[in-house]
């Protein structure tokens, strides 16, 4: 009876301590969730605090360019109108290289952010067309030394040789000086392919009878 006794009070002493061991596991695994979802939330605070502080830098360079760039033409800095450009460019590059960014593609404030950088890069191309700035056309221009800057030659046997094919950065005139060419990919023809044709001329040639 003794013996019995023992047993049952070793297996609810067994029970206790498993019900325990649940409730600490149970408590840990909620404090880790709570530690995780405190985690995430700080790193999206952390972005949004980043992409605020961007925004109001960017704000205010844009504010002293245009300053900047209407005292600069009332003196006709030529020099000055070519680096600003570099504006413009960093601006574009950030909004391509935001876009990109895995990280920041769950972010809520993304679009509006984007959406500010791309009033912002409107209202410089309006200072510059205010100030006679214009962009070079490329898009299926042929190549002009005047203008345009190959960097590289794509083989396109479709497109006639010297076609401009890509844009690889944006060329700009000051009234009618050139501030920079565009740098472009333009087509040529495929040398095989030429080769190959000259080679069939030539045996059309000899199968004609003289």
């Amino acid at each position: 009876m003794a013996e019995d006794n023992k047993k049952k009070q070793d297996m609810r002493q067994k029970n206790n301590e498993v019900k325990e061991e649940e409730k600490f596991d149970a408590s840990a695994e909620d404090l880790k969730n709570k530690t995780e979802e405190k985690t995430i939330e700080e790193k999206l605070k952390d972005t949004e605090e980043k992409l605020l502080r961007s925004l109001a830098e960017i704000e205010n360079q844009r504010r002293r360019f245009e300053k900047e760039i209407k005292d600069a033409f009332e003196f006709g800095s030529f020099n000055f109108s070519k680096e600003s450009l570099a504006i413009l460019d960093n601006l574009q590059r950030a909004k391509i290289a935001i876009k990109n960014d895995e990280s920041l593609k769950e972010n809520k404030d993304l679009d509006k952010f984007l959406e500010n950088i791309t009033i912002i890069e409107k209202d410089l191309v309006s200072i510059f067309k205010k100030n006679k700035i214009k962009k070079i056309d490329t898009k299926d221009q042929k190549f002009n030394p005047n203008f345009h800057q190959a960097i590289s030659e794509i083989e396109d046997d479709k497109t006639e040789a010297g076609t401009i094919l890509q844009e690889i950065q944006a060329g700009y005139m000051l009234g009618e000086r050139l501030l920079r060419p565009a740098l472009v990919s333009v087509a040529k023809k495929n040398e095989k392919n030429k080769e190959k044709k000259s080679e069939n001329n030539l045996l059309d040639e000899k199968k004609t009878p003289i």
